[in-house]
């Protein structure tokens, strides 16, 4: 933050490459805007609806938006499964729908399973303010970082040890920061473990439209379509900051199956609303279905061409990396480059490239990964 890289000021500042941000879609989204002007309300064309936009709505969110959402979704999912507009409730971004549910689904003192490596941000968003604890399932590099039956056992037994409510298991597909997507196999594997213990399964499905390649993205929903399933233990958490690159945007959302979820949900969600412009201007946007396909398409294009470009970098000067089909992330392997197996080596290291290389990249250790 103190010495950020740019080419002409600061052209020895430090390179940014550990923060999630999509930003290379903004040409689309700007001609978009140009030629639908009346979308915002800020706007010649859209002044008129500005009253009524800017009093008091229902909290539940504009209908036009949530219709837009699920459709959305629907479209990011290839169509496959169908999304019932009454059931989105809106948040903050992805922390306060994370957040939501936690307050929803846990007491101070219960525990969500977690799999390592994971997003360092569920330590804020479901902790700070909930008392819930994170239990990691520990999952190691020897198998590509699989979810395995044994492993998450292994966690819930240890927590029922110490004493430690499990309320639910929470999974990022795809992963952040793995840059992975877990199959239809291993995503049955885990509806089935949390049906046998009645936990809540909570699925981020944020990168949804981020991933290329022969690989396709499967969500929750399909799943569920034909596998034994208590629907009230299923939950999906969503926004619109990294398939749209909208981070700023604050679009979070909550899909659950569960009613008395959706209602509790709802009543929280006061605390963290969109505004209501936000939620005209995005409606008006994902109604666009023409739009929507051509940015997704190139969207995707893009980001496999930057993803292709890096790791072919990587390749040549004999980094290897964990086979990445999700366009904003790469788990590189710099073990060879320790001075020292362990955490402190790993973080030696990090000081380097950061100090010296001016690269900010983010150690493994800072998501709990469990080798350096």
């Amino acid at each position: 933050e103190n010495d950020p890289f740019t080419p002409v000021s600061n052209p020895h500042g430090v390179i940014q490459m550990g923060l999630a941000e999509n930003q290379l879609c903004f040409d689309l989204v700007k001609q978009w805007i140009m030629d639908n002007p009346s979308a915002s309300i800020c706007t010649i064309e859209g002044v008129d609806e500005f009253q009524d936009i800017a009093n008091y709505q229902d909290y539940h969110g504009l209908p036009q938006f949530r219709n837009a959402v699920a459709r959305f979704m629907e479209k990011v999912r290839g169509e496959r499964v169908k999304y019932d507009p009454s059931r989105i409730v809106m948040s903050g971004g992805a922390t306060g729908a994370h957040e939501l549910m936690a307050f929803c689904l846990a007491d101070p003192g219960d525990a969500f399973l977690v799999p390592t490596p994971y997003y360092t941000g569920f330590d804020r968003d479901l902790r700070w303010r909930t008392g819930v604890q994170l239990v990691p399932v520990l999952c190691h590099s020897s198998n590509n970082f699989n979810i395995t039956r044994e492993a998450s056992e292994e966690a819930y037994e240890g927590a029922q040890e110490a004493n430690i409510k499990v309320k639910g298991l929470l999974i990022t597909n795809p992963s952040n920061p793995l840059g992975t997507v877990l199959d239809k196999d291993t995503l049955t594997s885990i509806l089935a473990f949390t049906n046998d213990k009645n936990i809540h399964l909570v699925c981020d499905e944020i990168f949804g439209a981020t991933v290329f390649g022969k690989l396709k993205f499967t969500s929750i929903s399909e799943v569920i379509l034909d596998q034994p399933h208590n629907p009230d233990l299923i939950h999906i958490v969503y926004s619109l900051s990294k398939d749209l690159g909208f981070p700023g945007f604050r679009v979070g959302i909550v899909y659950s199956y569960n009613d008395n979820v959706v209602n509790c949900a709802r009543k929280m969600s006061s605390f963290g609303l969109v505004s209501t412009q936000t939620q005209r201007l995005i409606a008006s946007m994902l109604s666009d279905e023409a739009f929507v396909g051509r940015f997704l398409e190139e969207s995707t294009k893009r980001l496999e061409t930057r993803t292709r470009f890096l790791l072919g970098g990587l390749s040549q000067v004999g980094i290897q990396t964990l086979k990445s089909s999700v366009g904003l992330f790469v788990w590189m392997d710099l073990r060879h480059m320790l001075q020292d197996p362990t955490v402190e080596g790993e973080l030696t290291l990090w000081r380097v490239i950061i100090n010296e290389v001016k690269i900010n990249v983010s150690p493994g250790s800072s998501f709990h990964c469990t080798e350096p």
